[in-house]
């Protein structure tokens, strides 16, 4: 009998750390359980135009190859000549304190 309850708190022991387990942060980022939609990677800036509009601001392209941005508001889309690289959503990320 003993043998089977040190057996037990031994496989309990292995298995406490996922019992307690807390749910996992990504550092500069908010929960935001509501994902916005924003253009995808590899669509071109006519269809951006087409889906979300005039963006509020076109900051204009510079480097080589050519890296330009376009401020939605509530979101920021990067483009490398006319196609997207990436885009940021302004909601759910948090900018770093001085």
């Amino acid at each position: 009998m003993k043998y089977k309850l040190k057996i037990i708190a031994i496989i309990l022991t292995f298995f406490a750390g996922n019992l307690l387990a807390t749910e996992l942060t990504i550092p500069g980022h908010l929960d935001n359980t509501q994902q916005q939609i924003m253009p995808k990677r590899g669509w071109d800036k006519s269809k951006v135009l087409d889906v979300f509009g005039e963006p509020a601001q076109r900051i204009p392209a510079v480097g080589i190859p050519a890296i330009s941005e376009w401020d939605f508001g509530s979101f920021r889309v990067y483009f490398e000549d006319d196609i997207v690289l990436h885009s940021l959503d302004l909601n759910s990320l948090i900018m770093p304190s001085n």
